[in-house]
Parts: C-alpha cells; structure tokens; sequence
C-alpha cells in the first residue's frame, strides 16, 4: 500500500482539480456543452504525467515500466471513480434539472439518459487513463538499445 500512497494523492488531487473545473464550467452555463469536456483529458493527462514523474524520482533506479505503469494507472482511475461520484451526485442531488438539460441537448429518452451518463462518463476517464499512460510511459521507460 505504501507503493500507492503518491498516486492515490496525485488521484485525489486529479479528481479536486476536475471537479473544480466543471463547477466552473457550471457557473458559467457551459457545462452541457461536451466540447468543454476536452480540458479533462489535459487535467487527468497532467496528473498521470507528474505521477509517474515523481514515481520514477522517488525509486531511481528501482524504477520499472511496470511501477510507472501501475502509478499512472492508480492515479488516474481513483480521479475518474472520485470525479464519477461526483458527478453523480451534483446531477442527481446539487441540480436535478442538469440531466433534463443535458438530454434536451443530446438525447430526448431521459429514461434511460442517467445510468448511460453515469457511465459514460467513467468509461471515458478510464480510456483516458490507459491511454494516456501509456503514452506517457513511453516518455519514461528505460531504453534497451544499447549505447553508442
């Protein structure tokens, strides 16, 4: 568990960061425009990236694709299930009438328009996620071409 300690923090300051940002976005009357929802991938990106940076500071040498692999990992689904939860509970509780708005915009059955919001909205931070570290690994991982 000590393994996970920073990326949980680097999560929760991922997800703070995320949840600052809609709520922003809600102020401003934005927030059913997806397009903004763009930024989110650069919140949580900056937040793997600095992860598995401080990862591979802290344990030097010791440091391997699949320690950095598994901190970006961590710190990006603990901010995607946090942000989910929040997200939930704002359009369910903070302001009912998001989801009616929401769907007026994107889709008429709002029967079935909250469960599919709820998830798509951790489906997209988990892709997020994995994409995004591993991209950022490639950045960070130890070559195995032989120096010249």
């Amino acid at each position: 568990m000590k393994n996970l300690t920073l990326p949980i923090r680097f999560g929760i300051v991922t997800s703070a960061c995320l949840m600052a940002y809609f709520l922003i976005l809600s102020l401003l009357g934005k927030h059913t425009n997806v397009f903004f929802s763009l930024l989110n991938g650069v919140i949580t990106g900056f937040g793997i990236y600095e992860t598995i940076k401080y990862t591979k500071l802290k344990l030097g040498k010791g440091f391997s694709y699949g320690k950095g692999f598994t901190a970006g990992i961590t710190t990006g689904f603990v901010a995607t299930l946090l942000f989910t939860i929040f997200f939930a509970l704002y359009s369910t509780e903070l302001n009912s009438s998001f989801l009616k708005e929401l769907s007026e915009v994107w889709a008429k059955d709002y029967a079935n328009f909250q469960g599919i919001v709820f998830f798509t909205v951790a489906i997209m931070g988990f892709a997020t996620t994995l994409v995004l570290t591993l991209s950022f690994m490639q950045l960070f991982k130890t070559s195995n071409n032989p120096k010249k």
